[in-house]
């Protein structure tokens, strides 16, 4: 029988984590996941003893990453999937937000993962192997108003991963980007987060948004455990995507996103293209 892979997934308190953890227990591989808080770490491991581990760390303490991870290997000796999933969502107009509610929003959803991404390279490198998925989101490809800095993060995570898959993939890892629409998560409930400012004049805009988000908690379309299993088909695949929408309103915003882009890059090809220097004469 193959051995078990072990997985390493941030957040996995509750929401996409939560099930992607059970969904790879269930299937006998192992999830090490993290937690916050060391009172929420006996019931992650009782989910399936033995195949699912809570460790406790927090994303954003970069100096404790390395030791978890060490410690991953040290009992383990590898690791086969890394999920960078821990983060949340910061609604608010751009100009609402203050300084300190955007670098936090970026301290967790862009160095967080690019904190753990990086102690845990140099053990696929030894070892040949690996795949990273990277929890991004819709708001990776198409920004909305009131979810500016949310976009940022996410924009970010999409930017470094990209890069990094052609990096690593003469190296035999794997790096996708998963980019869920609306799922029914506690992200747009109890784990969202405000910009303490409100600005009246953004009411139909930013505040628009934040109502229709508010609205869907506990409603949306796309079904957790469902995309735990997408994730799994993935990870099982010898050809895995770079980028995986999940959910109907993801797929249809990406192909707005694009159909948009062509639009207007046609529309000012010609201006683009008259900005080239002539070529120098023989």
């Amino acid at each position: 029988m193959a051995s078990p892979k072990i997985w390493f997934i941030t957040g996995v308190s509750s929401g996409l984590g939560r099930c992607l953890a059970e969904a790879v227990a269930a299937r006998d591989d192992i999830a090490v996941g993290t937690l916050r808080q060391a009172a929420q770490l006996a019931a992650f491991d009782a989910l399936a003893p033995g195949r699912t581990i809570g460790v406790q760390l927090d994303v954003n303490e970069h100096p404790l990453v390395e030791g978890v991870v060490s410690g991953i290997i040290a009992r383990y000796h590898r690791i086969d999937v890394l999920v960078n999933n821990a983060g949340y969502g910061l609604l608010g107009a751009i100009e609402e937000a203050s300084d300190a509610e955007a670098r936090a929003q970026m301290e967790t959803n862009f160095f967080g993962a690019l904190a753990v991404t990086r102690a845990v390279l140099p053990h696929l490198r030894r070892q040949r192997s690996g795949h990273i998925l990277q929890i991004s989101s819709i708001a990776g490809l198409a920004a909305a108003p009131g979810l500016g800095l949310y976009n940022a993060s996410k924009f970010a995570l999409e930017g470094f991963s990209e890069a990094l898959a052609r990096e690593v993939a003469p190296l035999g890892i794997r790096v996708t980007l998963v980019e869920p629409g609306p799922f029914r998560t506690k992200w747009a409930g109890e784990s969202i987060r405000r910009a303490q400012r409100v600005i009246a004049e953004y009411a139909a805009t930013a505040g628009a948004i934040e109502q229709r988000i508010r609205d869907s908690s506990g409603v949306q379309p796309g079904d957790p455990g469902l995309a735990a299993q997408a994730m799994l088909q993935v990870v099982d695949s010898p050809q895995p995507p770079l980028r995986l929408p999940l959910g109907r309103l993801a797929l249809t915003g990406y192909r707005a996103k694009l159909d948009a882009v062509r639009k207007e890059l046609d529309a000012w090809e010609a201006t683009g293209l008259a900005t080239d220097a002539p070529p120098k004469a023989s």
